[in-house]
């Protein structure tokens, strides 16, 4: 077999991979559509999606699940390619979409919010009447998002200023985090009993507080982030060989290195701020995308996605199925699954090179 042929087999083979990981999402969200904790069966469940069923099972169905559906979708193929591309930009394995301490500042302006602010309830005050006026309720996730960003570009300058390398983004990213995990610490020290029980609720990656606005913003933001990496493609492979050879292709890969990170860094900024804490998507999806078609970004970069929205959807399934009368935090799921996988890429030969790298 010549070279051309071998690569449009190889190309044949890439495309089907992702038309079958495609078709598998679709069918694992349809049945996560219809898997939930209110005993509703699949026949009364159809019944509501045309509209025939009770109100209370068409509620369920197009305002409460839905919705989870979409931000297990939207969220799992963010987290998921922004894993990809900060494993490909630092050039190490173990990088992760919370490598640059967003998800510690996204926890510590949601504590912030909810135990010094009340979660935007301050305005309301004593007067129960005031509720709906006074209470705003997406502050947490205003201040969760607002933290994040920081805590993006503090990192991010100080490499600027300092040097622009994999190891001083990953140090500076663990610095950085440490300091929010502190500030949390401290917050929730002072706390009240309530303040604090909403505090650490909120930290649960939890799908079940999406909405359908909540949705459409995390999907604008995904998709334009994943559409710059769709782009970048050639000069993600570029990187794969080193930063030298990226510059003999006329790649400035400072400046690539930058906007993936400050890109990849916003995606799950937007996804943690809305959802909370949701582990291990950008650790697990792309070292298995990685394993099953390699590092080539023009089929790597769809199918992470899709890895990412199917393990989301697998993880929210389980959530709602073990869950006795009530789901489970989607982000303890993700946290069984993944701890078991990350100790097998730290134990392996490839991963012990590249953590020690």
């Amino acid at each position: 077999m010549d070279e051309k042929s071998l690569y449009l087999k190889t190309k044949r083979k890439k495309v089907a991979v992702i038309a079958i990981m495609a078709a598998a999402v679709v069918v694992l969200a349809f049945i996560c559509w219809f898997v939930g904790s209110s005993g509703m069966s699949l026949n009364e469940g159809l019944k509501a999606l045309f509209g025939r069923g009770t109100v209370n099972n068409m509620r369920i169905i197009w305002n409460i699940r839905l919705p989870r559906v979409l931000a297990a979708l939207i969220a799992g193929a963010g987290l998921s390619v922004s894993g990809l591309i900060m494993q490909t930009a630092l050039n190490n394995s173990m990088a992760s979409p919370s490598t640059l301490g967003v998800s510690n500042a996204a926890v510590f302006g949601a504590n912030l919010s909810i135990i010094a602010f009340a979660g935007g309830f301050l305005s309301t005050g004593n007067n129960v009447n005031s509720y709906t006026v006074g209470a705003n309720p997406y502050a947490t996730s205003t201040m969760a998002f607002l933290f994040a960003v920081l805590s993006i570009l503090l990192i991010l300058g100080l490499c600027r200023i300092r040097t622009f390398s994999p190891n001083v983004v990953v140090l500076a990213g663990i610095a950085m985090g440490s300091v929010w995990t502190a500030g949390t610490t401290i917050l929730q020290f002072y706390a009240t009993d309530v303040g604090l029980s909403a505090a650490v609720i909120w930290n649960f990656g939890d799908l079940g507080r999406a909405t359908y606005r909540t949705d459409l913003i995390m999907f604008a933001v995904v998709a334009l982030g994943s559409l710059y990496f769709m782009l970048m493609s050639w000069r993600y492979n570029a990187l794969l060989s080193g930063d030298a050879t990226a510059k003999t292709l006329g790649i400035n890969v400072g400046r690539l290195r930058f906007f993936s990170l400050l890109i990849a860094s916003m995606i799950t900024a937007v996804c943690v701020s809305f959802l909370g804490v949701i582990g291990f998507v950008g650790i697990i999806c792309p070292h298995i995308v990685k394993k099953l078609m390699g590092q080539d970004h023009r089929y790597a970069t769809p199918a992470s996605m899709l890895s990412g929205s199917l393990l989301l959807l697998l993880a929210d399934t389980l959530s709602r199925s073990i869950g006795s009368g009530s789901a489970l935090p989607v982000g303890a799921i993700t946290t069984l699954l993944g701890a078991p996988f990350f100790v097998s890429i730290i134990f392996s030969k490839r991963g012990a090179s590249n953590a020690e790298g």
